[in-house]
């Protein structure tokens, strides 16, 4: 079996990459069968040289290989017929822009594997850069918080090398007495809490956090059960919502009343209630300056996201008023942090995370028969046709959405 790993080619450039040169050399050493191939890059984080070093041939081979793993979306030009491909296709919620890519590959007979619906028999995913989303996220969202009022300056975390350095800056500023609020307890969630917890931020509970005035900064991270409740009065439960995700309400105002600065690390489901809504914004009580909005989505349970942003201009001002964009630093706007691809500038370690997983959970599923359905759960196109499990993209694929 023969691993070619593919040069990205989307725009705008993403230096991440599936196998970092250490992940390949663990997979030959534990798969002697495997064999693997890097096609040259000039902006992959990890160079060629240092696969070179490693002992992993770099060439302009990819058609000699069965199974190609890349990031990104693949360029429908760049596509290999009758190859299996592992990339992020954003295809499984019928996004419209990518209705060609899809198309495509069904037309040039290609074997499509998704990295996010890689997971296991219950469903939970396997392989992600969720980690590394939260962990930029709140460096970014601090970032802001500085420029907002003035009050530091951060350099942008795509200029540093690793999450240690980022920690490290966040350790030379000096913040007020304000309150952080963190919403989720996933990868992303826990990620933004590495970085809270490695600037000696003081984590409180919900009671004090909502109750008590502090003499440091404070943050408090709380879940879907914290934020939500029954509108029947019934007391409800994590699984509850996650289940009956219509018979809740939003209890987030109460915590809005208090926040300065607020990560948004939560996975937001369908069917749930907004956190908060624009209205909600428009209060006298909304005290929210600041939003880094990681999870990004657009119009959505987070108000005060009204577009995503972008690595080169993260930040952006709504005013709560006119529900407008304006300069975040004009002293009516909520600043927004709202980068939809935050793993992007933390490139290094997101590789070597994401490599570790995947080389754990997926390719050992290369060689033992797929034993445990990985493969099987993943596979989104084979022989030219939607797989039973995505045959609800037919009509999508058709253009009859």
């Amino acid at each position: 079996m023969k691993f070619g790993i593919i040069r990205e080619r989307k725009t705008p450039p993403d230096r991440r990459v599936v196998l970092s040169p250490e992940a390949c050399q663990k997979v030959l050493s534990n798969h002697p069968e495997a064999k693997i191939v890097v096609e040259p890059s000039p902006i992959r984080v990890f160079a060629d040289a240092e696969y070179k070093e490693a002992g992993i041939p770099v060439a302009f081979k990819m058609k000699e290989c069965d199974v190609l793993l890349g990031v990104k979306e693949v360029p429908t030009k760049n596509l290999i017929p009758n190859k299996k491909y592992f990339f992020f296709s954003h295809t499984i919620k019928a996004q419209p822009y990518n209705r060609k890519l899809l198309k495509a590959v069904l037309e040039k007979n290609i074997e499509l594997y998704d990295h996010e619906v890689i997971t296991n028999s219950k469903g939970m995913r396997l392989v992600a850069f969720g980690r590394y989303a939260g962990i930029v996220g709140a460096y970014n969202g601090l970032r802001a918080y500085g420029l907002k009022f003035g009050l530091f300056k951060l350099p942008k975390a795509e200029t540093l090398t690793d999450q240690r350095a980022l920690i490290n800056e966040l350790k030379k500023i000096k913040l007020p007495n304000i309150k952080i609020l963190l919403t989720g307890k996933g990868r992303v969630g826990n990620g933004s809490k590495e970085m809270l917890d490695g600037m000696g931020l003081k984590r409180v509970n919900v009671g004090e956090y909502l109750e008590k005035d502090f003499n440091e900064p404070v943050y408090c991270q709380i879940d879907a059960s914290e934020y939500n409740k029954r509108k029947d009065g019934v007391r409800g439960n994590k699984a509850d919502f996650f289940e009956n995700p219509e018979a809740y309400r939003s209890d987030f105002f109460r915590f809005a009343e208090v926040t300065d600065l607020y990560i948004a690390g939560h996975f937001y489901g369908q069917g749930a209630p907004y956190l908060y809504t624009r209205e909600d914004a428009k209060h006298p009580d909304f005290k929210i300056k600041v939003v880094a909005d990681i999870s990004c989505d657009i119009d959505g349970p987070v108000a005060t996201t009204i577009r995503a942003s972008t690595i080169a201009k993260p930040i952006y001002g709504y005013n709560p008023k006119t529900e407008k964009e304006v300069n975040f630093k004009n002293k009516s706007a909520i600043a927004v942090m709202a980068v939809d691809n935050l793993p992007c500038e933390l490139p290094r370690d997101a590789s070597i995370g994401f490599g570790e997983a995947f080389s754990k959970y997926v390719i050992p599923a290369f060689f033992n028969g797929d034993a445990d359905g990985v493969l099987q759960r993943a596979r989104m196109t084979k022989n030219g046709k939607l797989t039973k499990r995505y045959k609800y993209l037919q009509d999508y694929v058709d253009g009859k959405e």
